[in-house]
């Protein structure tokens, strides 16, 4: 058994002062009960505890440690950076630097402004989506999340399937009402609603793979689809990327699926660790932001010195020849055992992967959007989860998250994390 006396006091002590002990939800461990475990630190791809355990480590701070912890190249920006000045408020010629490494990775991407979250992206693309086209409704789909924002709290991903509360309390419904969301993965449904209201729709928005419901790719032609949909309509097509973006391949999903959007969304690996958030695309739209347009978007840390650093020798890593080969023998590797460890024991399962992100759904059928989603048994895998946390893999505490590989993960790791699931799952019950 672990010891984690020290983590259940920590955890004791936060509620006193922080909601639930946590300042975001799923880390709560509510989906697999228990308390959480509270972080000392990390390094390549191993988190430690403040009672002394050690995890190999596959949420990666929820996807943006591609690198893994303590990268570096990273702690040296950081530390250059720190000489000189945290936050300015003034233009810095990181933010250029920063914009055109993105932009040599997704062409689709003429201009690009910096946010502070992949909350703040999505919330800032789709008022420039409306500001654009002069329309009001959105399209989304069930089990994508794209953050926190009021309107689009309505049959999200993530923490809100985890925790059965996919509309939120405090949403008015008057913020919903031009929100119209559709099963992920079904083409036939948005052409129907579209024939009668696509010229009324301002913007489609789609995590490009869905990664707040475990990871689910789209179906072959699906984004293709969309996107002619969006064409015929005038509507504009937002893919968030925030999780996917130089996750899944340096170029993202668009690049995979061969796919362009007008906007897309960026978060997590962009700013190596530290906070950080982008949305851009076609000219002409980006145009329409304040102060070159009339739509309105500002943030006080937007494009700060440190995340844009971190970024910046994240992503000057990432263009390094043979990084994402790689990652995908590696991610290929793991998915592969975990799938083969299930089988063994007998239990039913399904599993997903694209590049370095993955799933393994405790589900006796294919997953393929929302409702199949919510037919694994998630007791299941809340028993598999402290299993291999005993073992010492630290993997997200929700069925509907997704597990990352960094390039730190060596072959060595992987094995361990194989044969730990081996063992765990033969303890399951049929």
């Amino acid at each position: 058994m672990l010891t984690v006396e020290k983590s259940k006091n920590a955890f004791s002590e936060a509620l006193k002062s922080i909601p639930g002990s946590v300042n975001s939800p799923v880390r709560a461990f509510g989906a697999v009960g228990g308390d959480p475990l509270f972080i000392e630190s990390g390094h390549g791809c191993y988190l430690n505890d403040i009672d002394g355990n050690r995890y190999i480590d596959y949420v990666l701070s929820w996807g943006p440690l591609i690198l893994g912890h303590l990268d570096k190249s990273v702690v040296k920006a950081l530390k250059e950076v720190l000489k000189k000045g945290t936050s300015f408020g003034a233009p810095t010629e990181l933010e250029t630097h920063l914009a055109q490494l993105v932009k040599d990775a997704m062409p689709s991407i003429e201009k690009i402004r910096m946010v502070n979250s992949g909350t703040e992206a999505t919330m800032s693309a789709i008022r420039l989506a409306r500001g654009y086209t002069r329309r009001d409704i959105v399209i989304k789909f069930d089990g994508c999340y794209h953050g926190h924002v009021d309107g689009l709290l309505v049959q999200a991903g993530s923490g809100a399937t985890t925790l059965g509360v996919p509309t939120s309390p405090g949403v008015p419904e008057d913020y919903v009402k031009n929100t119209l969301t559709m099963p992920y993965n079904n083409l036939d449904i948005v052409k129907e609603v579209c024939r009668e209201k696509g010229e009324s729709v301002a913007c489609i928005i789609i995590e490009a793979v869905a990664g707040n419901m475990g990871v689910i790719p789209p179906k072959k032609g699906y984004l293709k689809g969309l996107r002619e949909i969006a064409d015929k309509y005038g509507i504009v097509l937002i893919f968030d990327e925030v999780m996917t973006g130089f996750r899944v391949s340096h170029g993202g999903v668009q690049a995979l699926q061969k796919v362009t959007p007008d906007l897309t969304t960026l978060g997590k690996v962009i700013g190596g660790g530290l906070p950080v958030g982008a949305y851009g695309g076609k000219a002409e739209i980006m145009d329409c932001i304040s102060p070159t347009g009339p739509v309105y978007q500002a943030g006080t840390l937007s494009g700060n010195p440190m995340a844009m650093a971190s970024g910046i020798a994240t992503l000057e890593k990432l263009k390094k020849r043979g990084v994402y080969t790689k990652l995908e023998r590696n991610s290929k590797r793991l998915a592969e055992g975990l799938k083969r460890s299930a089988e063994e024991a007998g239990i039913p399962t399904y599993h997903t992967r694209v590049g370095s992100m993955m799933c393994t759904f405790f589900s006796e059928g294919e997953v393929t959007d929302y409702e199949s989603a919510k037919k694994c048994d998630t007791e299941r895998y809340a028993s598999y989860f402290h299993g291999m946390l005993e073992k010492g893999v630290y993997l997200a505490p929700s069925q509907f998250e997704a597990a990352f590989i960094s390039t730190v993960h060596s072959e060595e790791d992987i094995d361990a994390t194989i044969a730990a699931s081996c063992q765990v799952m033969k303890t399951l019950k049929k």
